[in-house]
């Protein structure tokens, strides 16, 4: 099913985060996507914890970054998540990073599977889930 519900966040580049030249560590970008996830799930009604207290993971399976422009310290970031596809056990999100000028950052998609707390194998989504996100679903 096509879905189409967003979300965004702003996060600010901490010192910690960047490299000599002052310029985002690109290893940071996929914690500030996860960041942009968390609360695009939990926008939309559903938290990871919740998901886990029913025996539920949703680990990533896939991750593809386009980086386009440097993110740099003190940089205030909005990341924008998409929530666009989900096809059995699989959840497809799309993100975009912009700094303050709206410069794009970086793009990137995810694809995370839920899995069985217990066995790590494959599972059809909660029906929670599922009624969370069919009003969100493209016709």
């Amino acid at each position: 099913m096509k879905i189409n519900f967003e979300h965004k966040i702003s996060l600010r580049v901490r010192y910690s985060e960047t490299d000599q030249m002052g310029y985002c560590y690109h290893g940071n970008y996929a914690q500030y996507f996860e960041v942009g996830r968390v609360e695009t799930l939990r926008e939309l009604g559903l938290s990871y914890k919740s998901l886990e207290d029913q025996g539920y993971m949703l680990p990533v399976a896939e991750l593809s970054v386009n980086y386009k422009f440097p993110a740099k310290y003190d940089d205030n970031l909005t990341i924008k998540t998409s929530i666009t596809e989900m096809r059995g056990a699989r959840l497809a999100f799309e993100y975009t990073i912009t700094n303050e000028e709206e410069q794009l950052i970086a793009t990137a998609t995810t694809m995370l599977v839920f899995v069985a707390k217990e066995t790590m194998r494959p599972i059809s989504p909660p029906t929670s889930f599922v009624k969370l996100i069919e009003p969100h679903e493209q016709k």
